[in-house]
């Protein structure tokens, strides 16, 4: 939740100290740096916290040749990426592999079932300290010190994070073969980590090439309760990836039916009431950005429908990976990224942020509905059934 207010408040910051254009700029770099950093993790830390969850019926055998295995080659491409960008970013593409290396370091914690390093780094040091540098720069009017600004929390990331993991991971000899075991199951996955960093990010960037950054601006800042949706089914799937993965390498099908209905009925119960409120107060809501932003009523109403369809599926990519097919949810970050796309180029020359919006609600319902298919089709699984009510009784979800 802090971390939702502290990027809200970020925004309202930006938009309310600089012009339309200039914060559409600064929303344009900050998508790159994001994107780029998403790509160049390569979903090693997702891969390690499945070898880690599984390492824990073993004592952890080999475990730091995992953590090793997941670290390296992801920095190295984030160096690469931050290389290549440099010319068009400055200093800001510096964040990208202290991005990078922070993340699966923090995924390294949660595969031991340690919650907490993320929760306080990721979801309040880096939020709080971007919003209070950003909040200072806006003060001095320094447009150009504004990526600069957002991005320098990311330095003392990855030392936060590997304090975080000290004392965790236990010291064991190195198991030849751990980086192709992770790799082959990762590799998959790595290619669809990269395909759904660019699906989240990619509009932004569109948006500032076909219609403008002033146009970039006004969809960054009317879509940006979506991070409510991504946080929430963020924080979830980080709190019981770890225990669906052993449901269902251990052949318990109802237990992971369990774990899923409860997720999703606590990502409805937790987003609902926002996407409901969200639709209702947008025209007075988007204000608080500036005048020039009260134009995008219906782009608030596309996205608060979109997001309630989505949360009420639940976290479908999770659980299709968590059973191994990896390859399929692939092929479906493929379809959605192609029907966001080709929507994309359709209608923003035309619509602005409106066709944005509506091109990232079509990748969406594709994102979700192809999964909640196979799952259903392969397993039987639902977002809702008997596990549901019962869920929401604070004894069982402790159980849970």
């Amino acid at each position: 939740v802090l971390s939702a207010l502290a990027q809200f408040a970020l925004v309202v910051v930006v938009t309310r100290a600089f012009t339309a254009a200039e914060a559409g700029a600064f929303f344009t770099v900050t998508a790159l740096v994001l994107m780029a950093a998403g790509i160049a993790k390569l979903d090693a830390g997702n891969g390690l916290i499945y070898f880690i969850a599984r390492a824990k019926t073993y004592d952890y055998h080999g475990i730091s040749g995992y953590i090793r295995a997941a670290f390296c080659p992801s920095v190295v491409a984030a160096c690469a990426a931050a290389a290549l960008l440099h010319p068009h970013l400055g200093l800001t593409a510096v964040a990208i592999p202290l991005m990078v290396a922070g993340d699966v370091l923090l995924c390294a914690t949660r595969g031991f079932g340690a919650m907490r390093p993320t929760v306080l780094l990721d979801g309040v040091f880096v939020p709080g300290c971007q919003l209070v540098l950003v909040t200072a720069v806006a003060l001095a009017g320094a447009v150009w010190w504004l990526p600069v600004a957002w991005a320098a929390p990311y330095a003392l990331l990855p030392v936060l994070a590997a304090a975080g993991l000290r004392g965790r991971a236990p010291r064991t000899p190195y198991l030849p073969g751990t980086g192709r075991d992770l790799w082959r199951h990762t590799a998959p996955r790595s290619v669809a980590g990269a395909i759904q960093a660019v699906f989240q990010r990619v509009d932004i960037v569109i948006v500032a090439a076909l219609a403008g950054p002033a146009q970039a601006a006004v969809y960054t800042a009317a879509t940006r309760f979506k991070v409510v949706g991504q946080l929430a089914n963020q924080g979830l799937a980080q709190a019981v990836q770890d225990r669906l993965v052993r449901a269902l390498a251990e052949g318990e099908r109802a237990r992971a039916g369990e774990l899923y209905q409860a997720a999703t009925i606590w990502l409805v119960v937790m987003t609902w009431p926002v996407w409901l409120g969200y639709a209702a107060l947008a025209p007075w809501l988007l204000h608080l950005f500036g005048p020039s932003y009260a134009q995008a009523g219906p782009v608030a109403l596309v996205l608060a429908g979109t997001m309630m369809v989505a949360t009420a599926c639940g976290m479908v990519d999770v659980v299709l990976t968590a059973a191994g097919h990896t390859g399929a949810s692939l092929r479906n970050l493929l379809a959605a990224i192609a029907c966001t796309v080709a929507l994309d180029l359709a209608l923003i020359p035309a619509h602005g942020a409106l066709g944005a919006v509506i091109g990232w609600s079509g990748g969406v319902l594709v994102k979700n509905l192809l999964p909640l298919w196979q799952l259903h089709r392969r397993y039987g699984l639902h977002p809702f059934g008997r596990h549901t009510l019962a869920a929401l009784r604070p004894r069982s979800w402790t159980a849970a």
